[in-house]
């Protein structure tokens, strides 16, 4: 009888999972797979949870499978800043390091699947592909991080804004495909971490809100849920 934590040599649990067809594990084999899914275990975590501590000694990894997480830095004054937020099936954690430099919070409810993290490093020096879908990662988080560092820099507010949505478009709302040109999700964030996001006042992002509705570019519901009826639109309004 074949070990109910398999399905056609996949793990039941790996089987439907994002991350196991676009995140890290898309480089694991069906051995490789089964032996993870034997000390990983999915969990979920309420809004504002934290799930790791920003100087904080990394035991373990994990995939985002579904919610926002985002990173912050704190500085020496206690102030924070948001410097980046993590979708599914991105991987969370930082390999090689054994002290984690920021701390990831839950934006939303999250679940989360984790994996301790001497298994992962394990399977780094036995599978070379996960090393490389790992550094992939981080080389598309360094693309991002440089592409915001323009919107941060270069950008209006009203183009900081925009860009703003157009990311949680792209990123939380599956239907947001290239072949699809309306997008429909809930903000992650509040008003007040929108605006340390993007170096505003809260002022400023709720006027340039209230624009973007005027113009038809948006339509919120209950100060959240958001619906662009053209990302193509929006595109055009962030200056990218």
């Amino acid at each position: 009888m074949r070990n109910d934590i398999q399905t056609e040599d996949i793990p039941a649990l790996c089987a439907s999972c994002e991350a196991r067809h676009r995140g890290i594990c898309a480089a694991l084999d069906a051995a490789q797979l089964i032996a993870l899914a034997r000390s990983s275990h999915r969990h979920r975590a309420g809004e504002g949870e934290e799930l790791v501590g920003e100087e904080e000694s990394i035991e373990r990894y994990s995939n985002v499978l579904s919610g926002v997480v985002k990173l912050t830095k704190t500085l020496s004054d206690g102030r924070q800043q948001i410097v980046g937020l993590r979708f599914a099936p991105d991987f969370l954690g930082s390999p090689f390091k054994v002290e984690s430099k920021l701390n990831a919070e839950a934006a939303t409810k999250v679940s989360l699947c984790s994996f301790p993290r001497g298994a992962i490093e394990r399977m780094m020096k036995e599978q070379p592909g996960l090393e490389h879908r790992l550094l992939q990662q981080t080389l598309k988080e360094l693309d991002e991080a440089r592409e915001w560092m323009v919107t941060l820099g270069r950008k209006t507010a009203a183009e900081k804004v925009a860009s703003f949505l157009l990311l949680i478009a792209k990123n939380i709302d599956p239907s947001a495909r290239p072949d699809r040109d309306k997008a429909e999700f809930e903000l992650p964030l509040t008003r007040a971490d929108i605006a340390d996001f993007l170096g505003l006042t809260i002022e400023t992002v709720s006027r340039q809100f209230t624009r973007l509705r005027a113009d038809g570019i948006i339509a919120i519901e209950n100060n959240r849920q958001v619906t662009v009826p053209s990302l193509s639109r929006l595109e055009a309004r962030s200056g990218s």
